[in-house]
């Protein structure tokens, strides 16, 4: 049965809505008042999904808040969207063309209905990013200072990294807290750190940036990541498979990740040997060990996640 699809493009004013491809449209403002007046919009045309693109974070507010009013939401890759338009001959671009093909895109994908992170999970992914952040700026003053004569200036530079560090120890406490005080979180901590090389931050991450780990199969988030070999043959042409697309952060902390556990974990390390014996590039190493470790990691929380409804 064909759901009735909403569109909606989000920007960081505006919210422009249209049912189905070519259906119902109206503009609202992306303030709480102009959501609520876009809910009653969808519920007056039985919208059964309100789908938007990923927008760099204007999209949370509208999605939390249509969620909220009891309206089930997706968000999609706005790469995808714009292929998908091209590949049916639609290129032109307006708001209200691009909500249209969001509903489109979404009715012929068959997008489903994506639940709002919860409140700890978003505090969570917030924490992580603060201390990203923190990290780097750490290591930019770190640099600065080397190059820096004047006590002066050297007092104002170990004032900030200084301020740096005490935040830093600030959220990883909190994480810390969050960890021991949800029993999935505390169970998927305990499991990842079972793979040596493995530590506090490289946790925090991965539960932040991939929440559906141990929940897809292997082939299913290793796409997600963006570690999967995309086939390129034709014929009797077979052509190099590369990696395409998927979650960047978490791709490359798990580029960093694998390099230190092959260091530590022997299978890691015999596969590493193997694959440079082979005269494999380095690059295609590189895939393949982030790839075999994304795929332990998935098979250690799914493990922790059955033995954890098992004693509920």
């Amino acid at each position: 049965m064909t759901q009735i699809i909403c569109g909606v493009d989000v920007s960081s004013e505006t919210l422009d809505a249209q049912v189905g491809q070519d259906g119902r449209y109206e503009q609202f403002a992306r303030t709480a008042e102009g959501i609520a007046a876009l809910a009653a919009f969808c519920r007056q045309n039985r919208v059964e999904l309100v789908v938007m693109e990923a927008t760099g974070g204007y999209e949370k507010l509208p999605f939390a808040l249509l969620w909220a009013e009891g309206l089930p939401g997706a968000i999609v890759n706005p790469r995808a969207v714009r292929d998908f338009a091209k590949a049916m001959g639609r290129p032109e671009k307006t708001d209200r063309l691009d909500a249209g093909i969001i509903a489109w895109y979404a009715q012929v994908k068959g997008i489903v209905a994506q639940a709002p992170a919860s409140p700890a999970q978003q505090q969570l992914q917030a924490l992580v990013i603060r201390l990203r952040q923190l990290t780097q700026a750490h290591t930019v003053h770190k640099n600065q200072r080397r190059l820096v004569g004047d006590p002066a200036v050297l007092a104002l530079i170990d004032e900030v990294i200084a301020l740096f560090k005490r935040q830093m120890r600030e959220i990883e406490q909190t994480i810390a807290g969050l960890f021991a005080a949800d029993p999935l979180w505390h169970a998927l901590d305990q499991a990842f750190r079972q793979i040596k090389g493995v530590a506090d931050r490289s946790v925090a991450r991965l539960m932040a940036e991939l929440p559906e780990i141990g929940t897809i199969s292997n082939k299913a988030i290793a796409k997600l990541v963006g570690v999967a070999p995309i086939a390129k043959d034709s014929g009797k042409h077979k052509g190099r498979r590369p990696i395409r697309g998927g979650r960047a952060p978490s791709r490359g902390l798990l580029f960093t990740i694998a390099e230190i556990v092959r260091r530590h974990v022997p299978d890691f390390a015999e596969f590493h040997q193997r694959l440079s014996q082979a005269g494999k590039a380095k690059k295609v190493i590189r895939i393949a060990l982030a790839h075999k470790l994304l795929v332990r990691l998935n098979a250690k929380a799914r493990d922790a996640r059955q033995q954890l409804a098992l004693a509920a």
